[in-house]
């Protein structure tokens, strides 16, 4: 059996000395189809490792109903690995940050107003204990103590960047210990004082997360730890995207020439991301730096595999590296997927939201005043909120507060603004001014834009937090509606026509000879998400960028025909969509 030891200036693998060469490959971003693709690139370019977060999140939607399949098969993804020769850093959180939604923590937990999360807090712990029970079951074959290929797991994540709680830290410790995860032990915080010294635990390796600076950064961790290795665990190769903001990039000369300076210091090193994949569906997280800031569908991260798995000059420049630490890496037969641009869909059919209420979400809950997301049980999607104003009233503005994240706001059926959490010096104001005898309904559509991911603003309700107001007078009496598009099956469609103003699910069909990559471009449509034979692809959002295409991977086309769902949110004039061969992240 493998193991992973270390003395003052080296890993030791089996007593031998052992450079960790690593690339961060999620298999929660990256459809199942195509790990052996990525997995096999990996090695390829001479790495030896793979490094993955767990998803809490996604595995444990619902509180006690756990899933581990499909895209969600980690002993899958794990074997596939080591059929390849490749070991695992594991990496179970339980908070994962990843930029994915809730820092990777499910939303459930919210609904538990006395939990403190991410410290000593038993019912959080209870709760950690829980999930990590059924993580360690589906992955125990594969610790390193029992024979497998995992050498390394995390305890927490970036701990020191959030808290400074040693007994947490430690109960985490003593989790694992009681569920025999037999191998190396290991923190990761930023190079600072503050951070190391909040995140880790006596006894336990310590390595640094960064992107510059190699050097200054792993003497830096050596004199914080000087009887251990150093490791860059996360060297930031490239970066994420935000709607409203531009694409990130960083050169790969500049990206080898980091990697060179670290591996040159005796370093090992972890890149984050090699392979960075999608946000499918509602997975997106979001970033609170005084002001809220949700994070785009593409986790493409500019990493040396591009979001569709192509080796890119990139991975080329970081190959060479490795080749002149440690020579010759051996061929392997690895290539880019290929892709199609199979042109034009007409979207034939629509079916309004409005009108497929009682499809979408059955179950109506009546409350004085409006529920959160958390409240009505939902992790993902959308709230549709309705009540009924009564006149008399002077004309007064409408206030909504705590709106989390994005809302459409209609007043008797005829939609009046649309506010949103990220943009909040510009919302059009809302009045409503009745006579005797008169109302207006008021229904007002919320999207979870994605939970806050990393900081101290992590506890993100979502729907309306607050209450609604006129001028400063509270309005009671609301009917609640959960809309989760897992299950688009039974919408009822219409003969389309473009519809501005009101969001409507559109439908039509691909027919597909061959089945490859290609990309959902949708010009002309301003905000929505796109649906392949049931899946989520994400959301677009044409009127706030930089993202202008949705990665649409082979295996999730068959051959015939196909079904794609578009659900345009704020209205389109046009009914035709493009399916091209050239992805376009601004």
């Amino acid at each position: 059996m493998p193991n992973l030891t270390y003395d003052k200036d080296h890993f030791l693998l089996d007593g031998k000395p052992f450079t960790i060469l690593s690339g961060t490959i999620h298999y929660f971003r990256v459809v199942p189809e195509y790990w052996e693709d990525r997995l096999k690139k990996l090695k390829a370019c001479g790495f030896n490792t793979v490094e993955t977060y767990t998803c809490w999140n996604l595995h444990e939607r619902k509180e006690g109903e756990f899933d581990f399949s499909g895209m969600l098969d980690i002993a899958r993804f794990i074997r596939t690995a080591q059929e390849l020769g490749l070991y695992v850093i594991l990496r179970p959180g339980p908070y994962i940050c990843a930029e994915l939604e809730f820092g990777g923590l499910p939303a459930w937990l919210l609904r538990h107003k006395e939990m403190k999360l991410r410290c000593n807090d038993p019912l959080y712990l209870s709760k950690v204990r829980r999930y990590y029970e059924a993580l360690f079951q589906q992955v125990s074959p594969f610790f390193a103590g029992n024979g497998g290929n995992i050498l390394m797991v995390q305890i927490e994540n970036e701990y020191g960047s959030y808290g400074d709680d040693k007994e947490y830290l430690q109960a985490v410790v003593d989790i694992y210990k009681d569920n025999q995860v037999s191998c190396l032990y290991f923190t990761s915080d930023g190079p600072t004082w503050y951070m190391l010294g909040g995140g880790t635990l006596d006894g336990y390796l310590a390595t640094a997360n960064f992107g510059s600076k190699g050097k200054e950064n792993l003497s830096f961790l050596k004199a914080f730890r000087p009887d251990q290795p150093t490791m860059c665990c996360e060297f930031w190769n490239g970066w994420f995207d935000h709607w409203y903001e531009a694409h990130h990039v960083r050169e790969g000369d500049d990206t080898a020439a980091t990697f060179d300076e670290m591996l040159s210091c005796g370093g090992s090193v972890n890149f984050y991301m090699f392979h960075g994949g999608t946000n499918f569906g509602f997975t997106n997280g979001a970033n609170y730096d005084g002001v809220y800031q949700p994070t785009v569908t593409s986790y493409d991260y500019d990493a040396p595999l591009s979001e569709s798995g192509d080796m890119t000059g990139k991975y080329y420049e970081v190959k060479a590296v490795v080749e002149k630490h440690f020579g010759k890496v051996p061929e392997m037969d690895v290539a880019n997927l290929p892709r199609r641009a199979y042109g034009t869909v007409t979207l034939t059919e629509a079916a309004p939201l409005r009108d497929n209420l009682d499809v979408l979400a059955p179950q109506v809950v009546k409350a004085p005043t409006p529920m959160t997301m958390e409240e009505l049980g939902q992790d993902f999607g959308f709230v549709w909120y309705s009540s009924v104003l009564h006149g008399p009233c002077e004309k007064f503005p409408l206030v909504v507060d705590g709106i989390h994240d994005r809302a459409h706001i209609f007043l008797d059926s005829k939609l009046t603004a649309i506010w949103e959490r990220c943009r909040p010096n510009d919302r059009t104001p809302v009045e409503i001014e009745l006579k005797p005898g008169e109302s207006v309904q008021i229904d007002i559509l919320v999207e979870n834009m994605g939970r806050v991911n990393y900081g101290k603003k992590l506890r993100d309700e979502k729907g309306i937090t607050g209450g609604v107001y006129l001028e400063r007078r509270c309005h009671f009496g609301w009917e609640m509606r959960s809309i989760t598009c897992d299950d688009l099956s039974g919408l009822r469609y219409n003969p389309a026509a473009p519809v501005e103003g009101e969001p409507v699910f559109y439908r039509g069909t691909l027919q597909v000879d061959e089945a490859a990559d290609t990309w959902v471009r949708l010009d002309g449509f301003k905000k929505g998400l796109v649906f392949v034979n049931g899946f989520n692809l994400g959301r677009y959002w044409n009127t706030a960028g930089p993202q202008k295409t949705l990665y649409l991977p082979g295996p999730l086309l068959h051959a015939g025909e196909n079904e794609l769902v578009v659900l345009e949110l704020d209205g389109t004039d046009r009914l035709e969509i493009t399916l091209t061969d050239t992805p376009d992240l601004g």
